[in-house]
């Protein structure tokens, strides 16, 4: 099995690799996937107010979290949606469950962050 020629990349080269890489995945996702568009939207309007709401420092840490639990969830999902694209945009049983799955993960982490929110804020 071949390995990854960037495997190889150790100490301080490895981490700016990383974060470059990271940033063309944050870009990418932001160009071409609506869904994460629409969730930066949401923590950029949620990440701040959740700093002028009187709530405790472990609320707020609860709040903000959960909102970067939905980007991070999307990221993942977009990842998995753009890898079974890539093997077959042909209709199957195990790419639709996959994404569905995705889908659902993403759902997930919406939900969790509304009960966060509420539980946060009515105390």
């Amino acid at each position: 099995m071949m390995e990854s020629p960037h495997k190889g990349k150790t100490g301080l080269r490895r981490v700016i690799n990383a974060f470059f890489y990271s940033m063309a995945g944050i870009g990418a996702a932001f160009k071409n996937e609506d869904a994460f568009r629409q969730e930066v939207i949401l923590a950029v309007i949620l990440i701040p107010l959740a700093f002028f709401l009187p709530v405790s420092n472990i609320g707020r840490a609860l709040m903000v979290g959960a909102v970067l639990l939905v980007l991070i969830v999307e990221l993942l999902n977009s990842g998995l949606e753009a890898t079974v694209d890539r093997v077959s945009i042909e209709n199957h049983p195990l790419a639709k469950r996959a994404k569905d799955i995705g889908s659902a993960a993403v759902f997930v982490a919406l939900l969790n962050a509304a009960i966060v929110w509420g539980l946060v804020l009515l105390g």
